[in-house]
């Protein structure tokens, strides 16, 4: 089937006619009205015969010159707003809400000529790693609709991950992108702080969110990257790309030595996980790569500072959804995001904020030091995205310490402002996808596409598809 081809075979046989883009968007729907009832992957789908003529459209403009999204359909993770197609970040305090602007994101994916076929589901406000917290039905994975498909940008990945979509456009605080990748089975990459506009989409934690694609291989990311990067005047914290083609620099190697953070494999992982990140460890080892294990020693305290951080800043930005400003009655938030406003407004209190919020700020800068450290002694840092495999439904939701601890190896990463790329890497006996996180220099986004691709030529577990789809997916 088309979608389940690379975005650059697709874009050949779009250039050449040989298909068009209502042939893709036509599968996407086929494959939604098939398969969605069962992952509850989108919020919002755009209507049929609007996507159908806008495909046409496209293929009537098609001159084979354009750029190798055109025509291609993907999904949006609902956090980012839209003037004529409404968001709801999983919450129904935004139910209908409709965007006076579209975000920066979404406009070049538009001049791209990508199609988008509707928003993705979440945990609600991008609170949570499982999209269990949302007012829109909770998520599930396609590799076993018992457990979860992570989150909080777990809808679009199980959109990808079920062949719906091409690629998604998700959103990471401190996990959110590589988290569900990790457990759909496909492959995310979180940018460095500022890499890409934040320009449009729902703030979460200001200092720590990041915008980022979703796809199933990590060619896909390097083209859809080049798209996204970028400075944009409507957000001061984006930073001007300095001409990297991600697409051909993925045949480089610059990387020598990869590092293992001992923080990373101590207690509380999985021993499923372990022994497949170490075997991932063998396999670049095997391929001409030295492996020397790094020590990072404030990441003991790194999900603390995250968490400080991260509910601060949310009960910052959550104070403008009062009902009067933007959407409905606070009455309507889920229990999960209430108890993230009441820790982060505590965490600001007087006479607390300094104790709490300011030392966690102090620590940060130091945990951004050791990262520092560590990369003179290794150029990328290999590590699990996890700590186990994919939960059973219910477990996190309703255990909200061991849903924060999810985070775990994730959060620290945003904490530093670091690109973070998360793949495939194997899975557990009982057919489970477990992922492995590459961690590099911040703005070295192009040595961690280079280190994935590279795995990826070595494997194949980012080509194999969840049992719910048949072989003619």
């Amino acid at each position: 089937m088309l979608l389940n081809k690379s975005i650059s075979d697709i874009a050949t046989l779009i250039k050449n006619k040989t298909i068009s883009a209502v042939d893709l968007v036509n599968e996407a729907y086929e494959k939604i009205e098939r398969l969605d009832s069962q992952i509850n992957s989108f919020i919002t789908i755009r209507n049929k015969k609007e996507v159908i003529k806008e495909a046409e459209e496209a293929d009537k403009k098609n001159i084979g010159t354009k750029n190798p999204l055109y025509g291609i359909p993907y999904s949006l993770k609902d956090a980012y707003v839209t003037t004529k197609i409404r968001t709801t970040c999983a919450s129904k305090v935004l139910n209908n809400f409709l965007s006076p602007y579209d975000a920066t994101v979404y406009q070049k994916l538009k001049q791209a000529g990508a199609i988008m076929i509707g928003k993705n589901n979440l945990d609600a406000w991008g609170h949570g790693g499982s999209t269990e917290n949302t007012d829109y039905g909770g998520g599930k994975n396609p590799w076993d609709t018992s457990r979860i498909p992570g989150g909080s940008s777990g809808g679009p990945a199980a959109a990808i991950s079920s062949r719906m979509v091409s690629f998604a456009i998700g959103e990471d605080t401190g996990g959110s992108i590589r988290n569900p990748s990790n457990m759909c089975n496909t492959s995310g990459l979180k940018v460095s702080y500022g890499r890409i506009s934040r320009y449009g989409v729902i703030a979460y934690a200001s200092s720590l969110d990041s915008v980022g694609p979703m796809a199933k291989s990590v060619e896909d990311l390097a083209l859809i990257l080049e798209t996204m990067v970028g400075k944009d005047k409507f957000d001061a914290t984006s930073s001007i790309n300095k001409n990297f083609d991600y697409v051909k620099d993925l045949h480089k190697r610059t990387t020598k030595i990869i590092g293992l953070p001992k923080e990373f494999f101590g207690e509380g992982l999985d021993s499923r996980v372990r022994k497949i990140i170490l075997k991932v460890a063998k396999e670049y080892e095997t391929a001409g790569y030295k492996i020397a294990e790094v020590s990072i020693p404030l990441m003991k305290y790194g999900i603390s500072i995250y968490y400080l951080t991260s509910l601060s800043e949310t009960s910052s930005n959550m104070a403008r959804y009062d009902g009067v400003r933007f959407g409905n009655s606070r009455q309507l938030l889920s229990d999960e995001t209430k108890r993230r406003i009441m820790l982060g407004s505590y965490a600001l209190s007087a006479g607390y904020a300094d104790e709490l919020y300011k030392k966690a700020q102090k620590a940060r800068t130091k945990l951004i030091k050791e990262f520092n450290k560590a990369f003179e002694v290794c150029d990328v840092l290999l590590c699990p995205v996890t700590p186990s495999p994919p939960a059973k439904i219910g477990e996190l939701i309703n255990d909200p310490l061991k849903s924060f601890l999810e985070d775990l190896y994730t959060g620290p990463i945003n904490v530093a402002g670091l690109p973070s790329l998360a793949i495939p890497a194997g899975f557990t006996t009982n057919n489970l996808p477990v992922g492995m996180q590459l961690i590099g220099k911040r703005f070295h986004e192009e040595q961690l596409l280079q280190m994935g691709y590279v795995y990826q030529q070595l494997t194949h577990w980012h080509i194999k598809k969840p049992p719910l789809l048949n072989q003619n997916d």
